[in-house]
């Protein structure tokens, strides 16, 4: 969810008509959101885009968003209150005062972990959420909070419907055997299997590259690469591996997660005495580019360091891309397409030439000029002409996803 990147509503001749879908991202610190108007059936680009940050304890709340044009900042001042319910409590002001937005039909959420129960969107209902808080334990840093916003978007909308949109779900198209862990059938009858994320940015992506390349509906390899980072296989447009499993731990290095981990590292740490709660914090908050730098989980500011140790994490988490992305082309048994998304896969420049020429053995190469300008959030072919596979940078964007999936199930009703 881009704050520049919304439409206007004048270019609509009658707004009156027109409803929309409000889709939502509750995380521990921050709320993110997206508005997007259904035009005759058709959902349409975001009129309203913003995020809530600093809503942790002690945090400094604050608002940024974008609509018609313009870009505001606005601190929030909670008082007394709890930080998330005063940001929702400010944000169905704003959507319910700003001139000429439409009227909220559904508010979609997205939701990191569907398990193997829910491969597709629904209507919330209590139930529904009672078994989603099972999996908290999969992906402690998203779901429970994915889960309570669910639940305290439907008191501040009684009668507007919650629908759930899973991560999870993009990826129930690859094979029995990819999703399988080498253990016992009495514990993967349990659901222990590998099961993939950052399934709404590329359905995103896949989508988008359909639309721009005839290639697409041949072997693609999608990097989505930010604080969270993955990378996913699909041929026909449809998932058949990811880097990601079980949980949202493996496969590449993150923002402040290791990836993967040989198994006896962790029972390693457990013999010297961490407790679960701290392996836990060390797996989801301490490692990854922070805990290799000791610096910062944010790549800018590994860039703009000249720490050691900075230079290191920068080239590890490169390195396991390159690693990671070997397993996916093996899969595909080639590769006609890569695309670049999320944070650091839209805006770094550096990361994808070292990427891509690490690949170089496959055929790829680089128009340098075209790499260095795709930073404006716009989709852009960056591979020379005579590449062998073509280089995509596809800004990402999750919330369109959801409010089609919201859509789709309304118009069913």
């Amino acid at each position: 969810m881009r704050i520049a990147k919304t439409a206007s509503l004048t270019q609509y001749q009658t707004t009156d008509f027109i409803m929309a879908i409000l889709s939502v991202n509750a995380g521990s610190s921050t709320l993110k959101f997206a508005l997007y108007p259904v035009d005759q059936g058709a959902v349409q680009p975001s009129v309203l885009v913003g995020s809530y940050e600093g809503l942790e304890p002690n945090g400094a709340p604050m608002l940024k968003y974008g609509y018609e044009g313009e870009i505001r900042s606005v601190p929030l001042d909670c008082l007394s209150r709890e930080p998330f319910a005063c940001a929702l409590s400010q944000l169905k002001n704003l959507v319910l005062t700003l001139p000429n937005i439409p009227k909220i039909q559904a508010i979609a959420h997205r939701i990191v972990h569907g398990g193997s129960l829910f491969t597709q969107s629904v209507i919330s209902t209590t139930s529904i959420l009672k078994e989603l808080s099972k999996l908290n334990v999969l992906a402690p840093l998203h779901q429970p909070h994915n889960i309570e916003g669910v639940r305290a978007f439907a008191n501040a909308f009684p009668d507007i419907p919650q629908v759930l949109c899973f991560d999870t779900a993009y990826h129930k198209t690859v094979s029995s055997i990819e999703s399988a862990f080498a253990l016992p059938a009495e514990i993967t009858s349990q659901g222990v299997r590998r099961y993939g994320f950052h399934g709404l940015s590329y359905q995103y992506i896949i989508g988008t590259l359909l639309d721009c390349t005839k290639r697409a509906q041949g072997r693609v390899m999608m990097a989505h690469l930010g604080n969270g980072a993955s990378l996913c296989a699909a041929i026909g447009g449809k998932s058949i591996a990811t880097t990601m499993g079980f949980s949202a731990l493996d496969g590449l290095m993150m923002g402040t997660r290791a990836g993967s981990l040989d198994a006896g590292v962790l029972l390693y740490l457990l013999d010297k005495g961490l407790t679960p709660e701290q392996l836990e914090k060390l797996l989801y908050k301490k490692s990854g580019l922070l805990g290799v730098s000791g610096i910062s989980a944010d790549m800018r500011k590994l860039r703009a360091s000249k720490e050691p140790l900075a230079i290191v994490a920068i080239d590890l988490f490169t390195h396991r891309v390159v690693r990671e992305a070997g397993a996916m082309v093996a899969c595909l048994e080639g590769l006609d397409v890569i695309a670049f998304s999320g944070g650091i896969g839209e805006h770094d420049s550096r990361l994808r030439q070292s990427v891509c020429e690490k690949l170089s053995w496959l055929g790829i190469k680089l128009d340098e000029t075209l790499n260095q300008a795709a930073t404006n959030d716009a989709i852009s072919k960056i591979s020379a002409e005579d590449s062998a596979i073509e280089v995509w940078v596809i800004p990402t964007d999750e919330g369109l996803v959801a409010a089609r999936d919201a859509q789709a199930l309304l118009a069913q009703r």
